[in-house]
């Protein structure tokens, strides 16, 4: 099951790995308004056939103007809508995907470190992030033991209610019975064993402990969101491995909490298609499963993102990560890792920018002095391709393309 893709005027891909000896994995780069979405992300859309997708969008109009176009070819059509939640068909609810302990940590961490505000704070002290993830692994644990399908809206409401009080070298709190209880109930419970971190810090480190958690989710868990865990059904990735999918994600940009959120699901979806790999007989996913990021600098840091990517191919899994510039990148995920996420994509288009480090680059990948890069015409595009030396060319006209004409006039 391949697609083909045309990354150019000139150049059109086959997405069969075992025929190019590639991986599928494809980062395009340029600034605002050089035609990343529409002759780009569009052009995916248009041609995307055989494997299911995961979209992420700030533009709805592009929402409306596909689902329809899937759903005739047989496609399932889910639409998580981050900016309204109730108008769309799925939720996405982190506790859905928490089995054990290790999940319970993963999603505390994932939670703590998609704040918005530790992105390139390398100085910050880890502790401090280290014992929010204990105190909200506690209260996952815990709505995990009493409940059997919590919701992280029930996380979300049990963190609410929590208050401390100083107590000579420690703290009280109002839920000091509850753990205590569980804690005579099973010695050994993962709850009390994270609770404990919290619960016997001095005052001051454990209010830090509570306003720094409490930042953070009040940050990330819109009241809306929450509503549409408890109303809608949450999205069961082995359903979109299973039957021929496209789920759009709707995201803000320019809302910095949405695009948190927005990385919190990316860090489940990664993390659940590899473990559906990873428990067929062959090791592959039955469907391919292509990852379309727009904005992608624009979201949260996905946990282990540049160790993913390196063995997406394997699991038939792929990524297309749309880009302002290289230093976004950078800025987001730290040199060594932003390497490594470029270099594990075997197709690079570059569709121009003021960003000199990103000209600097492009100008000695392509052998051209700095100049032909930083003023190359509108229209134009580098198309880089492992293997092969570089394409100049122009962008694919996808205004000439009579499906995108049809499906435009559709939405008009």
């Amino acid at each position: 099951m391949a697609e083909e893709y045309i990354l150019a005027q000139d150049k059109v891909i086959c997405t069969d790995p075992d025929l190019t000896g590639l991986n599928n994995n494809i980062i395009v780069v340029g600034p605002s308004g050089s035609g990343k979405t529409m002759s780009y992300a569009e052009m995916c859309l248009l041609r995307t056939r055989e494997s299911s997708m995961i979209v992420t969008l700030s533009k709805r109009r592009l929402v409306m103007k596909y689902s329809p176009y899937y759903a005739e070819r047989g496609y399932r059509v889910l639409d998580l809508d981050l900016t309204a939640p109730a108008s769309g068909n799925i939720a996405y609810d982190p506790m859905h995907y928490v089995r054990d302990n290790a999940d319970v940590t993963y999603l505390a961490q994932s939670i703590v470190m998609a704040n918005p505000r530790k992105r390139g704070n390398t100085a910050a002290d880890p502790f401090w992030d280290d014992a929010a993830v204990s105190l909200l692994s506690a209260l996952i644990a815990y709505e995990r033991h009493i409940k059997s399908r919590p919701s992280f809206a029930d996380v979300f409401g049990l963190f609410s209610r929590l208050r401390i009080t100083e107590k000579g070298d420690s703290i009280e709190t109002n839920f000091d019975t509850l753990f205590d209880r569980l804690d005579k109930e099973d010695p050994d419970s993962f709850s009390y064993t994270c609770w404990k971190t919290f619960r016997f810090a001095p005052m001051r480190t454990a209010g830090s402990i509570y306003s720094s958690l409490s930042v953070t989710m009040d940050t990330i868990f819109s009241p809306e969101l929450l509503r549409a865990m408890k109303e809608k059904p949450s999205i069961d990735f082995a359903e979109i491995v299973g039957k021929k999918t496209i789920l759009f994600v709707t995201t803000s940009a320019v809302n910095p909490s949405l695009n948190a959120f927005a990385g919190l699901f990316y860090s489940h979806a990664v993390k659940e298609l590899f473990e559906l790999a990873e428990s067929r007989e062959d090791g592959v996913l039955p469907i391919p499963v292509h990852l379309l990021c727009d904005d992608f600098a624009v979201g949260a840091q996905i946990p282990s993102f540049a160790h993913f990517i390196s063995i997406f191919r394997e699991k038939r899994i792929s990524v297309s990560i749309l880009l302002q510039s290289e230093s976004q990148l950078r800025s987001m995920y730290g040199d060594a890792d932003a390497a490594t996420i470029i270099n594990n994509c075997d197709r690079y288009v570059y569709l121009g920018g003021m960003d000199l480090v990103t000209c600097r680059n492009i100008a000695e990948r392509m052998s051209l002095p700095l100049p032909e890069v930083m003023y190359m015409p509108l229209g134009q595009e580098f198309v880089f391709e492992r293997g092969s030396r570089p394409l100049i060319s122009e962008r694919w006209h996808i205004t000439e393309d009579p499906v995108w004409r049809a499906l435009s006039l559709k939405t008009h």
